[in-house]
């Protein structure tokens, strides 16, 4: 029974992913940066946490912007103030987290790359 309801819960979350893997540019380019970013850390041999954490949190919060889009807009036909609020904060959200997770792919990668190419 327990394993059912696991197993289905990882359908439910494969579902979502395929969703906005299809539907969701922003999804797509922010799967492919955070490729390149943990392959160049593999790559450079630098700390792979901080750039697994950020590409997930960017990620996760990417999910979640396209699920409170879909919810806002199933009950809110028409315009409104506060569903607009909803949106662009969920965006913002976003956002922010892609902000600082270049900053700290930048701060972690860009040394490496430099200390390769004898600039450091």
């Amino acid at each position: 029974m327990i394993f059912k309801k696991v197993f289905n819960s990882f359908g439910y979350a494969a579902n979502g992913i395929s969703y906005a893997w299809h539907n969701e540019l922003n999804f797509r380019i922010e799967v492919v940066l955070g490729i390149i970013a943990v392959a160049l850390s593999i790559y450079l041999r630098i700390e792979l946490a901080p750039i697994l954490l950020v590409s997930a949190l960017v990620l996760g919060l990417e999910l979640m912007n396209t699920a409170l889009e879909a919810v806002v807009d199933l009950v809110s036909a028409e315009e409104s103030k506060l569903a607009k609020i909803a949106k662009d904060c969920a965006a913002a959200s976003v956002f922010m987290a892609a902000i600082f997770a270049i900053t700290i792919a930048i701060s972690s990668i860009l040394p490496a790359i430099l200390l390769r190419l004898g600039l450091l």
